[in-house]
């Protein structure tokens, strides 16, 4: 979810509603049955019906000129040649996106005996929506700046590598990392790309792709192969020009680039009609994506166009915003695409990672869901839609928008967010979380409490009630089988396994385990923090064993206050222990590096120096704990704008408003942020 989406939610951004329904397994029939409130029963539907469009690509756009990908079976044996099936190579599992385990350890039977054996709490604030790697018995987890490295059964550190930003941070937020080769390779929100040693944290390369001050960053978990590192750039709703990029895994070096906004000859260029909307059309990557190595294709997922909330200011389809683009992977030519909104007006990204798979009658399909509330399915030979499935509440969705305002389902905030559908092979079903979110949007242009206008190109405010759902679908027809209904929303990977066990969690803060023919809870653990990452599981001599992310202080995450990042870990409870002895014994803890230093790593830090810009000790605290919320610079954003705040209020006003927040604003104060915390914060902020 883009950052520039809070602006219109200035001052007035209600939480999630207390004392919602509790979480229930619902029947397709039962969910569908004419309210408001309830996904509308899903159909298959045709292509001509779609709300997509297929435009036949014959030409690339920024070819490179590098050696051709080695040729392989499918993408899920591909990616296991890299390590054992019981490892988490990558952000979903496979290069083939389905997320799917064939671990059977945790079953139907015995899912309700899982144990947290461990906890890591990384020492870090803000937003943690990684997607953990495991790789052997090491866990590789990141957050905006820093990179862990994890014993996989102990949440013993490793080491840890912190990352200096070297220019200001256009969106402090990132989702994972890929390996490749003993390296790990990631984002960082100053717009690089990072290359560490696997083994020791190391930093072999870095490679500026972005330029940070005109808006940027790189939150999304690359994939590697083939001797390349495959990522794209994001924030494009502060009107960049998205572009997706190919990296030498060696060197760090550019191979291709490809631009998500075509101009000029380049094939789409067409479909910006509007003066030079094109050069400021957005078009950001923002989770990660899919590889199909038999094919040598990287798939892409593209988000919204921008203005995200003024079509006539981008008249035309604008491609190739919310699409799903497919690139040579040796070249990054332009080989086909698949647009599911044209000239979208509502930010409904397509945001998630593509899921390949083949029916049992060999047919390849790929799905994808989408912020506009649907799970799409196109035949991969033909090109044309199979199905598009409501997987959350729809309504008003092609209403125009008045001054008095139109409530649309789903909201700016709504439908299936950064983790997309997962696959499970032996069922034949898709599984997919959805944000279940309406807005009451307006014409208009939303102001800042600054005085400035917000660059979206309209106005939003977000419904009083924010619920979840995990749907089940026939992955041939689409038909739902059934749906979870969560009182908060889904935003957390799915993963279904062979032990008939689908694992996902809410942002409520609750570890989910559902069953895979059914829906029926089976586990259900607290963590003390939104669930708002990857859960992912794997085996470490002959022991599986199921990982969850909590804790993600951050509006963007639908709740109010929602814990510091932490990593946990489940088992099969084989030692007797009890949940307040894991919490003395089995429970680590890394000391913050929020103001420029490495601190209290229980393993070897790669620790450097303060921000290249000089940056005052608290600017990096209110990076990871306040900007999301008031923007980088402090310009405003879900929270009201704080530049000037010196001429409002006093030093120790501010220093009040952390430790006793009103309204909805997260609770910092005494933990994360300590009383020095609180106070290099508050002295950073009056200067803004």
């Amino acid at each position: 979810m883009s950052r520039s989406a809070w602006y219109s939610l200035l001052l007035g951004l209600a939480s999630t509603a207390a004392g919602a329904a509790p979480n229930v397994a619902v029947p397709v029939a039962q969910a569908a049955a004419g309210t408001e409130t309830a996904p509308r029963e899903a159909s298959a539907a045709t292509d001509e019906g779609a709300g997509g469009s297929i435009i036949p690509a014959a030409t690339s756009t920024t070819p490179g000129s590098t050696p051709g990908p080695t040729p392989g079976t499918t993408p899920r044996a591909a990616a296991e040649s890299i390590v054992r099936e019981e490892s988490w190579p990558g952000y979903n599992n496979g290069f083939d996106g389905q997320r799917y385990s064939s671990l059977n350890e945790i079953n139907t039977r015995n899912v309700a005996s899982l144990r947290r054996i461990c906890t890591l709490r990384l020492g870090d604030q803000g937003a943690f929506e990684t997607g953990p790697l495991v790789i052997d018995d090491t866990m590789y987890v990141t957050t905006a700046r820093t990179t862990v490295a994890l014993d996989a059964v102990r949440c013993t550190v490793r080491w840890r590598q912190v990352h200096r930003p070297d220019q200001v941070e256009a969106w402090t937020v990132n989702r994972g990392a890929a390996y490749l080769d003993g390296r790990l390779f990631r984002g960082t929100s100053d717009g690089r790309v990072l290359a560490l040693d696997a083994k020791t944290g190391a930093l072999l390369w870095k490679t500026k792709v972005g330029e940070p001050e005109k808006g940027e960053a790189v939150p999304s978990a690359p994939i590697a192969w083939n001797g390349k590192v495959y990522v794209g750039m994001a924030v494009g709703d502060y009107g960049t020009r998205g572009r997706m990029l190919a990296l030498d895994a060696a060197s760090g070096a550019i191979v291709w680039t490809f631009h998500t906004i075509p101009m000029g000859k380049e094939r789409g260029a067409d479909t910006w009609k509007t003066g030079e909307s094109a050069a400021k059309g957005g078009g950001a990557t923002w989770s990660s994506y899919t590889l199909d190595t038999a094919r040598g294709e990287v798939l892409v997922p593209v988000a919204n166009p921008s203005p995200m909330l003024d079509a006539a200011a981008r008249r035309g389809d604008n491609l190739f915003t919310n699409s799903l683009v497919a690139l040579d992977a040796r070249t990054g030519a332009l080989k086909w695409w698949y647009q599911l909104i044209p000239a979208d007006w509502h930010d409904w990204d397509l945001g998630a990672a593509a899921v390949l798979y083949k029916t049992p009658q060999g047919r390849e399909l790929v799905a994808m869901g989408s912020k506009d509330g649907n799970v799409y399915a196109i035949d991969r030979k033909t090109r044309k839609l199979l199905f598009k499935t409501p997987v959350t509440t729809l309504k008003n969705i092609d209403v125009p928008f008045t001054a008095a305002g139109v409530e649309v389902c789903p909201g700016v905030m709504g439908g299936v967010e950064w983790n997309g559908p997962a696959f499970d092979p032996v069922r034949n079903q898709l599984y997919v979380g959805a944000v279940d979110w309406c807005a009451t949007f307006l014409t208009g242009q939303t102001k800042m409490p600054n005085g400035e206008v917000a660059p979206i190109g309209g106005i939003f405010k977000q419904g009083n009630v924010a619920e979840g759902w995990v749907t089940a679908l026939d992955a041939v027809s689409g038909k739902p089988r059934w749906q979870y209904h969560s009182a908060s929303p889904i935003v957390a990977g799915v993963t279904p396994t062979a032990g008939g066990v689908v694992f996902t969690g809410d942002i409520e803060g609750n570890f989910l385990a559902l069953e895979s023919a059914t829906g029926k809870l089976l586990f259900k653990q607290a963590t003390g923090g939104s669930v708002a990452g990857g859960v992912v599981t794997y085996s470490v001599a002959g022991r599986q064993y199921v990982a969850t992310t909590s804790g993600n202080i951050s509006k963007i995450t639908f709740a109010a206050s929602s814990g510091s990042p932490a990593i946990m870990v489940f088992a099969l409870n084989s030692s007797g222990q009890t949940e307040a002895q894991v919490d003395a014994e089995q429970t680590q803890s890394i000391g913050q590096s929020g103001a420029g230093q490495a601190q209290g790593a229980n393993g070897a830090d790669s620790a450097g120096q303060p921000a290249a810009d000089g940056a005052a000790p608290g600017r990096s605290l209110y990076a990871s704990s306040c900007s999301a919320c008031h923007g980088m610079r402090g310009e405003g954003s879900s929270g009201p704008a704080l530049t000037g705040i010196h001429a409002r209020l006093t030093p120790a006003q501010v220093i009040d408003r952390i430790k006793s927040p009103r309204g909805v604003m997260p609770k910092l104060y005494p933990s994360p942020l300590a009383e020095a915390d609180v106070t290099a914060v508050a002295a950073y902020v009056g200067g803004l």
